[in-house]
């Protein structure tokens, strides 16, 4: 087990054990993006994804939220709205700003999505004690927190 270090911080070492040990979780996602939807890219869905958060949210923070150019996030929206998933409308407060929706197409995609990951992911944890499940659930749930605390407020609505 890696020592989660103290006052200052974790183990350096900390992040590699995590790493290694979320193959296993990126697999069951990769293996229900590809069942459902292998036409797209895993960063066609994370963008998918990320516009379902934020509706409505323009060009410039999804490349941040995404961590791309934005040159190359406007490439990936228009496959997104080429294959029907995405639609961009001009701003309500700026015309010439853009802002990002899911069609209606999009959004029964990632139902579809996440009905398969949450089944291959309870398979998984029938395999789990039932302390290694809700100790994995809290881990998860304050790893969420800390992210989405790291997410700057100009990349959510910009």
């Amino acid at each position: 087990m890696v020592d989660s270090g103290g006052p200052g911080g974790p183990d350096p070492t900390l992040a590699t054990a995590v790493d290694n040990a979320a193959a296993a979780l990126l697999s069951v996602w990769d293996a229900a993006r590809e069942r459902t939807s292998g036409r797209l890219s895993s960063s066609q869905l994370r963008a998918l994804m990320v516009v379902e958060q934020f509706d409505g949210i323009n060009l410039r923070g999804l490349a941040g939220i995404l961590g791309m150019l934005l040159s190359s996030a406007s490439r990936l929206c228009d496959r997104l709205v080429a294959a029907g998933l995405l639609e961009r409308e001009p701003g309500r407060a700026d015309r010439r700003e853009i802002s990002l929706h899911l069609t209606t197409v999009g959004q029964k995609l990632l139902v579809e999505v996440r009905a398969d990951r949450r089944e291959r992911l309870a398979e998984t944890l029938a395999g789990m004690s039932p302390a290694g499940r809700q100790a994995l659930l809290r881990g998860l749930v304050e790893f969420d927190r800390a992210f989405r605390a790291n997410i700057a407020p100009t990349e959510r609505s910009a």
